[in-house]
């Protein structure tokens, strides 16, 4: 496991937001379902990327809940539908690993137990976030998409 470190700017980002707890996946899922057909009400994205993102209030400890969310990036703030909210991935150092397929549970799992211990980082208090380009494709085993995990040199 070899991910790039990248220096990230500050993203805007809209979408919808749910609360969850660890392996409840259906929440995932039930969001996804929310806010797809909804983001064509979005006219001012970035680009055709989605991002699913994971905000944690005390990473580690898997047994409060935790903010996801379903978004894209957006170039401003200025003009957002009723209904869809905001937020900022805020800048900082990312670890970002390519991951293929749909068990993104055991890529995560090789980066903590793996990765991480032998790095030279630590895990920042940033969120986490998943982005999911051209090569995303549902349910296919043949999917690509990136993870940043935030760190910080120990």
């Amino acid at each position: 496991m070899n991910p790039r470190i990248v220096n990230l700017q500050e993203k805007k980002i809209v979408g919808l937001k749910s609360k969850m707890l660890q392996h409840q996946y259906g929440n995932i899922v039930a969001l996804w379902k929310q806010f797809m057909p909804r983001k064509k009400e979005i006219l001012n994205t970035s680009n055709s990327e989605l991002i699913a993102l994971q905000n944690y209030s005390d990473f580690g400890n898997f047994e409060k809940p935790f903010d996801i969310w379903a978004c894209v990036e957006v170039t401003d703030l200025n003009v957002i539908p009723e209904g869809i909210l905001f937020n900022t991935i805020p800048k900082g150092e990312y670890a970002v690993f390519p991951h293929k397929g749909m068990d993104a549970s055991a890529t995560y799992q090789k980066i903590m137990t793996e990765w991480l211990p032998n790095s030279g980082y630590q895990i920042g208090n940033r969120p986490h976030f998943q982005v999911m380009g051209e090569k995303y494709k549902q349910g296919s085993p043949d999917s690509e998409e990136d993870f940043y995990v935030p760190v910080k040199r120990r």
